[in-house]
């Protein structure tokens, strides 16, 4: 299936939950779908037989401006389609619903992308920082991100 066919199909059964196809000068196609209901999106994309995305291959966060984003790279290894979903929430109080229970491996992407992007996803079952240490502050893959010049007395 193509990422239109795809999209038309999550538009007759998701409605307004499912917002357009953005096809980039360069890179993968995407659907972009209301960051709210990503929830209800990810359910249809890996239950609704036709599609089957049973296997998340990537999930990571997008720093675009004026807001952040998170990028669902989906897979279905019995029908072998692909489709890239992605979801927008404001700079300020960034927040989505996790897909763990969806997709288990969202677990450890989940949790990269809030520690550097500092995305909260709701609901997540232990959603603390993978890389940097626990009290670091900021967010280092933020656009507007000023790297500390020390850490505990250490220089960074």
């Amino acid at each position: 299936m193509t990422t239109k066919e795809i999209f038309d199909t999550m538009k007759q059964y998701l409605g307004n939950d499912v917002i357009e196809v953005v096809t980039p000068d360069a890179g993968d196609e995407y659907i972009v779908v209301n960051a709210e209901k990503i929830l209800d999106v990810a359910q249809f994309c890996r239950d609704f037989d036709e599609f089957a995305f049973d296997y998340l291959t990537l999930l990571s966060g997008i720093d675009c401006g004026e807001t952040l984003g998170v990028v669902y790279h989906l897979f279905s290894t019995k029908n072998h389609n692909k489709v890239v979903l992605k979801a927008f929430v404001p700079r300020e109080n960034p927040t989505l619903h996790t897909v763990e229970r969806i997709w288990r491996a969202a677990d450890w992407h989940e949790r990269e992308t809030y520690d550097m992007f500092g995305i909260v996803f709701q609901e997540h079952h232990n959603l603390i920082r993978i890389l940097c240490p626990y009290d670091w502050e900021g967010y280092p893959l933020r656009k507007d991100y000023v790297a500390p010049t020390e850490y505990h007395g250490m220089p960074v």
